[in-house]
């Protein structure tokens, strides 16, 4: 694939591989999958993929394998492989800001034989922030009054905020030991109400503040970080000295950096050709690094990287990310589902829904194909989630009554509370307990949503009122690591990276850009003015925001 035509290949609704698909999608209609189950003895087997800490099975999708074999050719005639290559190259395959997307350099081995130059420039940052927070894990680092830096504190917002706050909160049975207690708080709220709670439990002295922000231009962030400043020199004066001691910056625009006042040497730099979402795996994942050290954070990236190899060079039908890019499509497209769950047994995944939605959303919620034209199939369904024992006393009575069909991910980690993090727990037994009852309300929800009546007892199913039934045929995959540990978060996350690229090929757009995020933006920078009293007559606007703004200005 040329970078002429980077734009251009072939329209997926146009595809025999299209209509082949369509007509499995309405044979199995007649199908449900009990049958599918009782149609074959090896199916899990035949539906289950392990590479190194993860294990996807994907038995209990609404598929069998001329299904997939069908998916796997669409994917051959969107030129997937082509695309992969692209990907991993310096091509402007984000052809609408005229970038390339090399997220992935960021996690390249320091002595890439392939990429020596791209990875000298990612090291070189890396490198200073492995110092900056060994410095202050020795406790070396000090604030403008000379005391020991113990509260850090992240400024950012969309993935200047979830990636480092789902990876911390996920990993922090990881947590490294530091000569003084460190404690690392993220705030990404507008309104000033998370730093309002925050700054009345830190003491200005021994407090560090991230702004992290690719653009340095985004008001949520400076907004935030300029009310901290204040707050700053109100408790210590001394200005140039505050923000050199407690500002780090994290941006693609050195000088903005300057021009706020941070010293060059606190200043830690982006590229363009990284989003915003894809940006935990740079100096963005400071707070990352802070919480579970340098090694960890490079274990991180090296679980990362493992998927991107696995990605590149394995067969479709053994490639993880590939089958989970597919059987999205299958279930959107073919299937007309409009809505997908992510439900994490593990509380330490508290974030990761989250998380997925800005990945998943921001990504491909596109209705424009990269030729330009309207798309004729749906892209990207709905992703929500939550913690999913907190999820089954919530929303699991839709999935399993409702009307709605929905598509769900199960994770889950094989071993938790029998590794030297818990060694001093008096009762570790009852823990490793409580970690049993998850795996089984995990597996016992896959099997009720997929079965329905069939997974219940049979000698009580005859007098179960109609209101106490399930239809089942709900699909669903099961994603198991080893352990949650930072190399197989690594994994677990570019896993879902990945499968978003495939999901973009298939649909035929851009993934890299988010267009309809900037206009909301632009538009609120010119009410702005208006509510904070600094112009006085109302634009031409519509009646609804002319009531609501003279209801706010109290006229």
């Amino acid at each position: 694939m040329t970078e002429e035509n980077i734009t251009h290949f072939p329209k997926a609704q146009h595809s025999s591989a299209q209509q082949e698909l369509t007509q499995c999608a309405q044979a199995l209609s007649q199908l449900h999958l009990t049958e599918l189950f009782a149609e074959n003895n090896t199916r899990f087997q035949d539906f289950s993929l392990r590479f190194e800490q993860l294990f996807l099975d994907y038995s209990k999708q609404r598929i069998d394998l001329p299904i997939v074999q069908q998916l796997i050719r669409l994917a051959e005639q969107q030129q997937l492989k082509a695309w992969i290559q692209a990907l991993f190259s310096e091509k402007t395959i984000n052809y609408t800001e005229q970038r390339a997307a090399m997220h992935w350099a960021l996690r390249l081995p320091e002595q890439s034989v392939e990429f020596p130059e791209l990875a000298e420039q990612v090291q070189q940052q890396l490198q200073r922030m492995y110092a900056l927070v060994e410095k202050i894990h020795a406790g070396q680092y000090r604030g403008a009054t000379g005391e020991v830096i113990q509260d850090v504190v992240n400024i950012g917002v969309g993935g200047s905020d979830l990636g480092p706050l789902m990876a911390t909160h996920a990993l922090s049975d990881f947590k490294v030991k530091t000569a003084k207690p460190l404690h690392v708080h993220f705030v990404s709220t507008m309104d000033g109400s998370q730093l309002s709670d925050l700054l009345h439990q830190l003491r200005p002295e021994t407090t560090l503040f991230i702004i992290s922000s690719k653009s340095f231009g985004t008001i949520d962030t400076l907004s935030n970080a300029q009310t901290v400043r204040l707050w700053l020199e109100k408790a210590l004066g001394q200005q140039d000295k505050v923000v050199k001691n407690h500002f780090i910056g994290v941006s693609t625009k050195a000088d903005k950096m300057t021009a706020w006042g941070i010293a060059p040497n606190k200043q830690f730099l982006l590229w363009d050709w990284v989003g915003g979402r894809y940006s935990l795996w740079s100096c963005i994942g400071l707070p990352i690094a802070l919480s579970i050290g340098v090694q960890g954070f490079q274990q991180f990236l090296a679980g990362a990287h493992a998927i991107d190899q696995h990605f590149r060079t394995t067969e479709f039908s053994q490639n993880i990310p590939v089958l989970m890019g597919l059987l999205g499509v299958w279930n959107s497209n073919f299937l007309d589902v409009q809505t997908h769950a992510v439900l994490p047994y593990d509380g330490r995944l508290k974030y990761f829904a989250a998380y997925l939605q800005q990945l998943e959303m921001e990504s491909n919620g596109k209705s424009i194909q990269r030729n330009g034209q309207k798309v004729t199939m749906n892209t990207c369904p709905i992703v929500w989630g939550e913690v999913g024992p907190n999820a089954q006393h919530a929303f699991y009575q839709l999935l399993h009554q409702g009307t709605h069909t929905v598509s769900c991910d199960f994770i889950a980690p094989i071993q938790r509370y029998n590794t030297q993090q818990f060694t001093y727990v008096e009762n570790a037994s009852a823990l490793i307990e409580q970690h049993h009852l998850a795996l089984s309300n995990c597996l016992a929800q896959s099997r009720l949503l997929a079965f329905g009546n069939q997974a219940l007892d049979q000698s009580e199913l005859d007098h179960l009122p109609i209101y106490k039934q399930y239809a089942g045929n709900q699909a669903s995959s099961t994603l198991l690591v080893d352990e949650l540990n930072p190399y197989s978060l690594g994994m677990l996350i570019a896993c879902y990276e990945h499968k978003v690229f495939v999901q973009s090929v298939i649909w035929n757009i851009n993934p890299f850009d988010q267009w309809g995020v900037e206009k909301g933006k632009e538009i609120a920078n010119q009410l702005l003015p208006i509510l904070n009293g600094q112009q006085h007559h109302l634009p031409e606007l519509d009646a609804s925001t002319q009531g609501l703004l003279k209801i706010l200005l109290g006229k």
